[in-house]
């Protein structure tokens, strides 16, 4: 056993005080091990150069000045340079590594907050336990090269990722970095960090809160607008932070209080509420904020960090709901109450003295709450506030409309409101019952009426009905995928016998509403890929049923194998997602992992047939976690929002050098076909995303059988979606045993016409392909690991 504390007295020296903290024991000090523990800046530079100078970084900035500093405005347009000698390349990438920083920085503090909150509560020594698990922290150990056994190991972890974030704000400032080359391997380094620190965030709290472990059929929780009772006080719980929630949930349960009070949260809150207490419930995404709240359901908001409207205590206060903020990053300008007696706080908040409190004392929160929303919840329900017109109201509202369009011109889905408008004048409602599911809850349609119409209430009002049966089941959140999942399924995942994993991520910010990812979901999971759901995305899963009223969730079980729907849990749990490719190049292929990023990315990029979804990204965090994907080697897919973060990185087929791959077990050159074509990524429409992640998750390392799998998949859903053969599906055929049997004549006639030669009466390809199939091919970018140069 590690001591880690301890004192002792030595006799006659009673004035003498020695202080021991961790001790280490023998052999111990070598535990961090690999090429590059704790990598710096510059330690993990060469691969990225690799990556980039395959896939290119493209930009579409939103403005061609930069206004960084006092010699700006700067016009860098026409290959200018600002003041300070940048130009517009440097000065986007240097946008791209600020979003990443920013992102990192909020997944890592949150981390910080737990971490310090739960050694407080539980001690450092409280053991880490993920499941079946020996590879316990994936990220950690290649990060960092060492391998945490107890909450208290993480503390090195996070001070890491801390100095190293600070290093890389730095590099931001005027007068210090000026390429862009080196600006994105900033920001992928960034992106890495960030999966470091959303890892630690869940470990500790699965290890301390006795959530799921790496359990793939975990209960069912309820999701939705429509499930709560509004007869009974309704809290409702906003952010992303656990601590605060969890308090109140056990008062709850120690006071059998759940019969009385209705409890649930909204967006990644929710998500570690269901799966810290099964009794908890679902509402949705950050887009179900500001409509919720409207509804005037919602008796007590309780807030803690991220993804949580800057409105909330406005909106609040219009309909007399108290907000206790309970996170010191979220403070809305509330007074501290942190030490005054629950009683006081309650009384001054139902009496509308106050309209909220910052309370940082988490189990004053948790005796708080219940008894603020029992005291509340009758006076509100009384009074039946609401921010929703009544009928009469809401046809003196729709008469108003001046069809001007102007809300449309503002939505950032472009949405006909007008239109709905016009149809519930003539007592049409379907029209704004479609806009509530694509409509984001944005609200800025409010502020472009010119004749003050409060379109967002109009809309939500005319959509009562669709609302209120709203209702799904969402799989909780289960951690981490165990190793013997990862025995079962890692070899046909690198041979391609398995198409892909996708990961469905990011928040609900969809072009088309939520039906979009569903629809593409059910689509990949019947063509046996692995769907990986997590944070707002897997929320949204669960929102539809099919017609025998079950949903995704009730359909597919949650293993880790071909055709299996699995909830990982809330955003910080995508590191498991990312954790996962790494556990297959260790235990399936033996990887070391310890300290050793180079390695494990280079062989998930070219032989682990995975590729991440972001359709609905929003925020800082969803670029973050997908720039630390890309330095991992996974290739991400945005949708047609993903196009304002303003930075791709995008692969050139036709540069057939920058597809040139070392052969591990000679060190020789081979020319490979373009897989995967691209590491970051937008599509516009679901239909062209389908086709373009199949062909995402084609790898050198393909057998046959995998690769006429994949082709066979790639070919069928753009002919499906797209009405045509994709234009480069030849570009994967190395033999005529890639080709999906069912069409492998038709095939060869189209090859055959490109100019490919043809044995008819052996069947077989003679010539054409960019290289043959080789199974014992060993696809490499990193010259080290070629056996020649290790020799």
């Amino acid at each position: 056993m590690i001591i880690k504390k301890g004192s002792f007295v030595i006799e006659g020296l009673d004035n003498v005080q020695i202080n021991i903290g961790k001790i280490v024991e023998p052999g111990q000090e070598s535990i961090i091990e690999g090429p590059t523990p704790r990598p710096e800046i510059i330690s993990l530079r060469n691969w990225d150069y690799r990556i980039l100078d395959r896939y290119h970084p493209v930009y579409t900035p939103t403005s061609d000045t930069c206004d960084y500093c006092t010699y700006g405005k700067c016009n860098l347009t026409g290959n200018k340079e600002g003041a300070c000698g940048i130009d517009l390349e440097s000065q986007s990438a240097r946008e791209a590594l600020k979003t990443a920083i920013m992102g990192a920085a909020c997944h890592s503090a949150h981390g910080r907050h737990l971490l310090n909150y739960l050694i407080r509560k539980y001690g450092e020594d409280h053991p880490i336990d993920v499941g079946p698990s020996n590879l316990k922290a994936p990220l950690t150990e290649t990060i960092m090269g060492l391998q945490p056994k107890t909450i208290g190991d993480f503390l090195p972890v996070l001070e890491y990722v801390e100095e190293q974030l600070t290093q890389l704000t730095a590099s931001i400032n005027t007068g210090q970095e000026g390429a862009a080359m080196d600006f994105e391997s900033k920001a992928l380094h960034a992106g890495m960090l960030d999966l470091l620190g959303m890892e630690v965030a869940d470990i500790i709290q699965i290890s301390c809160l006795n959530m799921p472990r790496a359990e793939e059929d975990t209960p069912m929780a309820e999701i939705g607008m429509g499930i709560l009772d509004s007869k009974k006080p309704v809290v409702i719980c906003v952010g992303h932070n656990i601590a605060a929630p969890a308090y109140i949930l056990d008062c709850m349960d120690r006071d059998g209080l759940f019969d009385k009070i209705e409890i649930a949260g909204l967006c990644c809150t929710a998500h570690d509420m269901t799966r810290y207490n099964k009794t908890a419930k679902i509402i949705g995404s950050m887009s179900k904020e500001l409509k919720y709240i409207r509804s005037g359901i919602p008796d007590v908001l309780v807030t803690d960090e991220q993804c949580v409207r800057a409105d909330i205590l406005k909106e609040a206060k219009k309909l007399f709901i108290p907000v206790i903020a309970t996170n010191e990053k979220i403070m809305y300008g509330l007074p501290d109450r942190s030490n005054d007696p629950v009683d006081a706080i309650v009384d001054d908040l139902v009496s509308g003295k106050q309209a909220g409190a910052l309370i940082l004392d988490l189990e004053k929160v948790g005796e708080l709450i219940p008894k603020l929303a029992m005291k509340i919840g009758p006076i509100r329900k009384a009074r039946g506030i609401t921010a929703l017109p009544d009928d009469v109201e809401f046809n003196k509202l729709v008469s108003k409309c001046t069809k001007c369009l102007q809300c449309t011109r503002d939505c950032p889905q472009s949405l006909p409101i007008s239109d709905a408008m016009a149809a519930a004048v003539a007592g049409d409602l379907s029209k704004f019952e479609i806009l509530h599911d694509k409509c984001v809850g944005c609200g800025r349609c409010d502020y472009s009426c010119p004749v003050d119409i409060p379109v967002l209430n109009v809309i939500e009002k005319a959509s009562q009905r669709v609302i209120r049966e709203e209702k799904g089941k969402v799989r909780i959140g289960r951690g981490q995928i165990g190793d013997p999942e990862i025995r079962e399924e890692g070899r046909n995942l690198v041979l391609g016998t398995t198409p892909g994993v996708l990961a469905f991520v990011g928040c609900g910010n969809y072009p088309d509403g939520t039906k979009d990812i569903y629809d593409v979901v059910e689509e990949m999971l019947q063509r046996s890929y692995i769907i990986i759901s997590s944070g707002c995305a897997a929320m949204d899963l669960g929102m539809y049923k099919d017609k025998e009223g079950k949903t995704l969730y009730e359909r597919y079980p949650g293993r880790f194998i071909k055709g299996n729907l699995l909830n990982t849990g809330s955003c910080v749990s995508n590191a498991h997602i990312a954790a996962t490719t790494i556990k297959v190049a260790s235990i399936f292929a033996g990887r070391k992992t310890k300290g050793n990023w180079e390695e494990i990315a280079d062989y998930v990029l070219n032989r682990v047939g995975a590729a991440g979804v972001a359709w609905g990204a929003y925020s800082q965090k969803a670029f973050a976690i997908a720039t630390g994907c890309n330095r991992l080697g996974i290739p991400v897919v945005a949708g047609p929002h993903g196009t304002k973060y303003r930075r791709a990185f995008i692969g050139k087929p036709y540069r057939k050098d920058e597809w040139n791959v070392l052969d591990a077990r000679d060190g020789s050159t081979i020319n490979v076909e373009p897989a995967p074509e691209h590491l970051m990524i937008t599509a516009e429409t679901k239909e062209e995303m389908m086709p373009l992640l199949a062909k995402l998750c084609f790898r050198p390392s393909d057998n046959s059988l995998g690769r006429a799998i994949k082709l066979t998949h790639y070919i069928e859903l753009s002919e499906k979606y797209m009405k045509k053969m994709p234009d480069d599906w030849h570009t994967y055929v190395r033999s005529e045993a890639d080709l999906p049997v069912a069409k492998r004549e038709q095939l060869m006639k189209l090859l055959e016409e490109k100019g490919w030669k043809i044995d008819w009466e052996k069947k077989k390809i003679t010539e054409g392909p960019l290289r043959k199939v080789d199974v014992s091919f060993q696809p490499t970018n990193v010259p080290r690991l070629c056996k020649e140069a290790k020799k």
